[in-house]
């Protein structure tokens, strides 16, 4: 086209906010940063549609509407599901990003990846859908270099140069997530834009900046080390050479034997990817695209080294704890508070006394270690605490809630801000199944079989949703399989005993005139009649 006009806007997305977070108890940040902005709409990404559908059952579970979208989804679905969230008939998507390039919804308040995406046009595609009204849009990441590892591993086994452009499209994400630079400015630099505001007020390394050192030197020492290998290095190789390790492309270059090797190696790898990156915004280097991404000294470099004067470096954040979902019923727990926990203790073995039931029968160990952590004031917060559940909290909770509200008044406790998140659990779908098939009063042998268990196996499922806080009625089964006689005296066995464990039963109970199974049977029917 000849003489055309040329129509160009800027990147920049003003009532944007950037912020990035280490990936530590993300389903519990995600439902408390929703729960503090009730009735906004929003879409969260996940890299997996396994990920999609667990998360969007947990939101459901902790009371927020919320649905999934993903391309295994059967296409009625899908749009049933994008129509009810246009409709405002769901406040949340949980997406892949399968989900998005057609919808026309414009007060969408906040986009939130449960995953850093692959790149950085990804991301800034996902975030766009936030606030094209205009108004807010708050943009959350979590992030985790596992997360990125990951990904690394997904490229394997795709040609080399879709590989290499893979990796380099990684990297600046990496760059952008932990980098301590105004996140705008770098966002709109990876875009080719340059943006002059020293502080943007709109994204977090800028609303709350980080400590910064002078690195003058270390950046001229950066710019002279990119010439001296021929501005053919990507960053990771660049601060390799820096620090002095040698690996074979190094070796193969015999860049281990040029002056700038080793120069740097009082500072580690990561502090030079730090000083590399600040050099790449501050248009000091710049990156071959055509090479994936190799360094290239500007002219802005090259008028540095010839005058260096103060460059202010910003700390980067640590990410390194950063870690995915505890997994569940991973480690002992412990009280928080022990003078807490020694006053509920006291007060379990009162109303025990009081209503001739043994303590952990009122609520376990486990239970009462988690109040501690939490300090439950009413009974739908004490509900809330796992192996408790709202029929225990309407039967034995009042007493709890009054003395832990007294507790924190009379101390001055600053309670947790996070909530307790009622999940799923990793077994859901067994858990669904089981329940079901006791309510329509199917054999166990039966419900065994259907999801090829061993009885041994569904007893100890049985036993776990039980002491989760879910009552199972198996009286019909217990009736039809074991003698009255048997059944009323191991019931009044562990109306009598101190704890409920089945070695201790059996041993007292006599392996010869009952089995384990009629026991473990006849223990969960006790729990469940007297607990809920």
């Amino acid at each position: 086209m000849v003489n055309a006009d040329v129509f160009k806007s800027s990147f920049n997305r003003p009532n944007l906010i950037y912020e990035v977070r280490p990936k530590r108890d993300v389903t519990r940040e995600i439902i408390k940063y929703i729960k503090n902005n009730p009735g906004k709409s929003g879409i969260i990404y996940c890299l997996s549609r396994k990920k999609v559908e667990e998360l969007a059952e947990t939101l459901v579970v902790n009371g927020i509407k919320a649905a999934p979208y993903h391309a295994g989804l059967e296409s009625s679905v899908r749009s049933a599901n994008q129509d009810k969230f246009l409709m405002e008939e769901v406040d949340v998507i949980v997406a892949t990003i399968a989900f998005g390039m057609g919808i026309d919804k414009p007060d969408v308040r906040f986009v939130i990846h449960h995953d850093m995406p692959k790149s950085l046009e990804g991301y800034y595609q996902e975030t766009g859908r936030a606030g094209r009204d205009g108004g807010e849009g708050h943009c959350i990441a979590f992030y985790s270099y596992k997360d990125i590892q990951m990904l690394e591993k997904f490229m394997q086994g795709k040609p080399v140069a879709e590989q290499e452009i893979g990796r380099h499209l990684l990297l600046e994400t990496v760059a952008y997530a932990e980098s301590a630079v105004c996140r705008r400015r770098q966002l709109l630099h990876y875009f080719g834009e340059e943006y002059t505001e020293t502080n943007c007020g709109a994204c977090d390394n800028c609303l709350h900046p980080r400590e910064t050192f002078e690195g003058k030197d270390s950046i001229v020492k950066v710019l002279k080390t990119v010439i001296a290998v021929k501005e053919f290095f990507k960053p990771d190789l660049v601060a390799s050479v820096l620090c002095g390790v040698a690996d074979s492309t190094i070796k193969a270059y015999k860049y281990n034997e040029i002056p700038e090797f080793g120069s740097g190696k009082d500072h580690d790898d990561k502090y030079w990817q730090t000083i590399i990156r600040q050099a790449v915004v501050a248009n000091l280097l710049g990156k071959n695209i055509e090479n994936y991404g190799s360094l290239t000294v500007t002219e802005a470099g090259y008028e540095f080294i010839k005058n260096p004067h103060s460059f202010m470096i910003a700390k980067e954040r640590d990410f390194e704890e950063a870690d995915n979902e505890p997994s569940e019923g991973g480690g002992a727990m412990v009280a928080a508070d022990e003078t807490l926990y020694s006053m509920l203790c006291d007060l379990r073995k009162d109303i025990a006394k009081k209503r001739g039931l043994p303590p952990y029968i009122i609520f376990q160990d486990p239970a009462l270690q988690d109040m501690t952590i939490h300090y439950p004031m009413n009974l739908q917060e004490l509900g809330n605490i796992p192996g408790v559940g709202q029929a225990k909290a309407m039967k034995f909770g009042k007493p709890f809630c009054e003395l832990i509200t007294k507790y924190v008044k009379e101390n001055e406790i600053e309670r947790p801000v996070d909530l307790v998140v009622k999940t799923m659990g990793n077994n859901s779908g067994m858990k669904l199944y089981i329940v079901q098939s006791i309510d329509r009063k199917l054999g166990l042998d039966v419900i065994a079989d259907g999801k090829g268990l061993e009885m041994d196996e569904l007893l100890t499922e049985m036993e776990k949703i039980v002491n989760s806080g879910t009552k199972l009625n198996i009286d019909y089964y217990i009736d039809e399989n074991i003698d009255e006689d048997a059944r009323d005296d191991i019931y009044e066995y562990f109306r009598e005993a101190e704890t409920d464990s089945l070695e201790e039963a059996v041993k007292q109970l006599g392996e010869d005139d009952y089995t384990e199974e009629e026991i473990r049977l006849v223990r969960i029917k006790f729990i469940c009649d007297e607990a809920f």
